[in-house]
């Protein structure tokens, strides 16, 4: 069984395990079978069509599934595959935000 890690943001649907097993020959395989275990986990991973969602990066051995062969991705039982939700940015330091203060500044009505 290949080991998962699981963000933070999944582990209340796998009882705060931060990593866990499962099986598959592939990663599309592999989340039916974190489905199976852990029901609710492939909608958040995956949108209704079936692919990882475009804020979820995969990784298989700390090789994004991208530039592989994303779902199709063969996995091993001896594979560390990391499910990592992407970071938005925010607005940088002097950087105008609408409302004309800069970032990280408030105005005050006055």
């Amino acid at each position: 069984m290949a080991t998962v890690r699981i963000p933070t943001p999944l582990r209340k649907l796998t009882n705060g395990k931060e990593e866990v097993s499962a099986t598959g020959g592939t990663i599309g395989e592999l989340i039916a079978s974190l489905e199976t275990l852990y029901p609710g986990i492939k909608e958040r991973i995956c949108d209704e069509t079936g692919k990882v969602r475009r804020f979820v990066n995969i990784f298989a051995n700390d090789e994004d599934i991208r530039f592989l062969k994303n779902l199709e991705t063969p996995v091993k039982d001896s594979d560390e595959v990391s499910i990592v939700p992407a970071i938005a940015g925010g607005s940088s330091a002097g950087e105008t935000v609408p409302g004309g203060a800069a970032a990280g500044e408030t105005t005050s009505a006055g």
